[in-house]
């Protein structure tokens, strides 16, 4: 199936394309076939969904960013499906004044 452009990000070590439900659409790279990173970011984004963002609640969930040592996986929700990216994580040190 088609990865939905997420497979030509430069810098991602793999990817995920999931329904709300959590079935891989498509996948590859280091989360190929990886259905427990997949089942693991669908209870985190629905969980998510559930804090209200704005008092308002009119402004939903749109991106995730969970660190986990040296690898950040990028999450974004769309079009009723979930988006993840793995990346090499290295923050910058900050500049000292």
């Amino acid at each position: 199936m088609a990865a939905h452009g997420i497979d030509r990000i430069p810098d991602s070590l793999g990817y995920l394309v999931l329904t709300e439900d959590g079935a891989v659409i498509s996948s590859g790279g280091q989360l190929e076939n990886d259905e427990m990173t997949a089942n693991k970011i669908v209870k985190l984004v629905h969980i998510a969904y559930k804090i209200p963002v704005t008092a308002d609640k009119k402004d939903p969930l749109k991106r995730i960013s969970v660190i986990i040592g040296d690898h950040v996986f990028m999450i974004t929700v769309s079009q009723h499906k979930i988006f993840v990216s793995k990346r090499q994580y290295s923050p910058q040190e900050p500049a000292l004044a």
